[in-house]
């Protein structure tokens, strides 16, 4: 193996490697969550090297100064004030869904109008309306980070495959028999997964168009779907109040998590692929362990329905979102030893001391309406 350059990635920090292995252009990731102002660099960087033969002794100092760049940035005031920036009249029915590509240069809406539109965000000006579904159009994605594809998943059964610069649509994907209700790609880009209320998920090959897996199991509808960092792995999560983990490379079912007592709204992994976290319509999130299935802490708090949930890039706070009108945000502590301790725990006693009492509650946001 030979390494070829070195990239910086500012979210989540860390620092990208590409080689080349047998003739053929790699890329591999040294992940840096951890990484604060006042982290030892020299110590890091050590560390870093005797884990990462690619990283010689020659390339110390270039890796200490793209560590040192990450720190800069870490280090900025994140003080932002927030302010309307710009209001669109982009359908002529409601909007169902909108993303942004990795810049932020651009995002797209999803509408009951049946198309999907592509906007520049600095100015507001549309630079493209993807047409072709003939039902609302309800989940939408890039292929995050290269950003040069859309894909478009509607209520008329199909998944469509779109070309960001011309508005091309390469692929429409059939074989579901009920409405698509949400996609994602793999981090590789060359995957799409749908899942469907006809209670499965399939995986389609973005090259061909063709598709590669079925995932069934589910018995009712699936309505959130999410891979891993590595791509390894994708889990679903579905009304039948469970949610499934799989194989992505064979379509194997790895495990099922059983516990909640309602639908399921949401299914994340934390960025190191060590937790999933989902949330309930029976008013709880929880948190597994990816490598066993195993539920390691239930979290209590608020008073109606979880409507979303998600990790932050580090793993060390977690968001929810619920019908009560609040925003809960919990803040476990996991170091690598408090980590190792939670997994190890039983849910009663995480719980108690991941919600209930301040510190570890930050903030409950209200006042929706």
């Amino acid at each position: 193996m030979k390494l070829k350059s070195l990239l910086l990635r500012y979210y989540p920090p860390g620092i990208m490697l590409e080689y080349e292995k047998h003739g053929e252009l790699k890329t591999k990731s040294i992940d840096l969550l951890d990484l604060g102002p006042s982290t030892d660099v020299s110590a890091l960087v050590e560390e870093i090297q005797k884990a990462e033969p690619l990283l010689t002794a020659s390339r110390t100092e270039q890796v200490k100064l793209l560590i040192q760049r990450l720190q800069e940035k870490l280090g900025q005031n994140s003080n932002h004030t927030f302010y309307l920036f710009k209001v669109l009249k982009a359908h002529i029915l409601p909007l169902t869904n909108v993303a942004l590509n990795k810049s932020g240069s651009c995002f797209i809406t999803g509408s009951y109008d049946r198309t999907c539109k592509l906007w520049d965000t600095a100015s507001g000006e549309e630079l493209n309306t993807l047409e072709g579904h003939r039902n609302v159009v309800y989940a939408i994605a890039f292929n995050n980070p290269y950003g040069d594809k859309i894909a478009t998943g509607s209520f008329d059964k199909t998944c469509k495959l779109w070309s960001v610069e011309t508005g091309k649509c390469y692929h429409t994907f059939r074989g579901h028999t009920a409405e698509i209700v949400c996609l994602s790609f793999n981090p590789q880009s060359t995957l799409v997964a749908t899942g469907s209320m006809d209670t499965t998920a399939k995986l389609w090959d973005i090259q061909n168009g063709e598709e590669v897996y079925t995932l069934r199991g589910h018995s009712a509808e699936i309505i959130s779907l999410s891979f891993n960092t590595s791509g390894d792995r994708i889990i679903t999560g579905s009304f039948d109040h469970t949610v499934v983990v799989w194989d992505a490379d064979t379509g194997r079912k790895v495990n099922i998590l059983i516990g909640h007592c309602a639908e399921i709204s949401s299914a994340s992994f934390n960025w190191d692929c060590s937790l999933i976290l989902t949330g309930s319509m029976d008013k709880t999130c929880k948190l597994w362990d990816a490598t066993n299935g195993k539920c390691v802490a239930t979290l209590t708090g608020h008073d109606d329905e979880i409507l979303d949930s998600c990790f932050d890039y580090t793993g060390k706070l977690i968001a929810t979102a619920s019908a009560d009108d609040g925003v809960s945000l919990c803040r476990p502590g996991w170091s690598a030893v408090a980590r190792s301790w939670l997994t190890a725990t039983c849910a009663s006693q995480v719980q108690a001391i991941l919600l209930p009492q301040p510190p570890e509650l930050c903030h409950v946001l209200g006042n929706h309406v």
